[in-house]
């Protein structure tokens, strides 16, 4: 019985992939087409001058960020911006640019991983709407201050709240029996990651997720649900900044949606497979190790 299982889910996520890069094909085909031929604002020489200079600028090298990112965030529910920025940045690309790279390519990759953890049944739709209007809300909200003030200030708050929780977690997890808490605060809970997300420069996932995993929620429905509400999180808060700072170095971009795109489908996979108690062990020390860096870096 458990091979039959394993064999339709793997059937399945062969199809996914085949009607994700089938529908990205295709639609890729007709705005290249509109854009040459009737709208006429390029030509296929620019088309060819893009790729070659992408290439040797590096997409190779971001493709596998956005993959290695997105397997992280997919599977565990969190650190997609703080490991792909991290990548970018340690090889020399400036915060800035990076932040708004990573913030542009989540759209795509958020929408992709969304879609595939609906399709695996890792969400939850009343969770859903429950965090995703208040996310997009809190999201909008802290994107327009930190045009006001520095998002840093609340770094070091929260990150001893995350640390605490990953602690949290990690205590349920070697407990005998998890105990599942009824947790109620989901509005408080979706405009809290999404202002800390758009202000703090992530942390949608860690806030979100960690909490509802530290209250007994169960990790792969609650990875699903805060991984496809984001995608509405993400579109509001890169709404802002668009506006604000606009968008430049398009090989980044690209290659952060394709390592994200080929890895959403398979870390929703994961997520489906991975064993309840050793999610929790993950998580929780996934968390607490992102939160002493960002601790240290602070103080040091």
């Amino acid at each position: 019985m458990e091979k039959k299982t394993s064999s339709i889910s793997l059937k399945t996520l062969f199809y996914l992939y085949l009607f994700i890069f089938g529908g990205l094909a295709i639609i890729g085909s007709i705005v290249v087409i509109l854009m040459v031929y009737l709208f006429k604002t390029i030509n296929f020489e620019d088309i060819i001058s893009f790729t070659q200079n992408a290439y040797h600028s590096g997409l190779l090298l971001f493709i596998v960020f956005g993959f290695l990112a997105q397997m992280i965030d997919g599977t565990l529910g969190m650190a997609y911006g703080v490991s792909s920025t991290s990548f970018l940045v340690s090889t020399g690309i400036s915060p800035a640019i990076a932040s708004s790279s990573v913030h542009a390519a989540e759209i795509f990759t958020t929408g992709i991983s969304g879609i595939s953890h609906w399709r695996f049944k890792n969400l939850d739709k009343k969770l859903f709407i429950q965090l995703a209007i208040p996310g997009v809300i809190g999201s909008a909200l802290g994107a327009y201050v930190l045009s006001s003030f520095q998002g840093d200030i609340l770094k070091p708050i929260i990150n001893v709240y995350l640390l605490l929780m990953g602690l949290r977690i990690l205590y349920k997890a070697v407990r005998k029996k998890i105990i599942a808490r009824k947790f109620k605060q989901y509005t408080v809970l979706g405009l809290l990651g999404g202002f800390v997300d758009a202000s703090g420069g992530g942390g949608w996932g860690p806030v979100v997720s960690t909490t509802l995993i530290g209250n007994g929620e169960t990790p792969r429905i609650t990875i699903g649900t805060v991984n496809t509400a984001e995608f509405l999180v993400t579109l509001a808060s890169t709404g802002v900044f668009t506006m604000v700072i606009g968008l430049s170095h398009w090989h980044i971009i690209v290659g952060l949606i394709l390592g994200g795109i080929i890895a959403a489908p398979l870390a929703a996979f994961l997520c489906n497979k991975i064993n309840t108690r050793w999610a929790m062990v993950l998580v929780g020390i996934l968390i607490m190790g992102l939160s002493i860096r960002t601790l240290l870096k602070i103080i040091l």
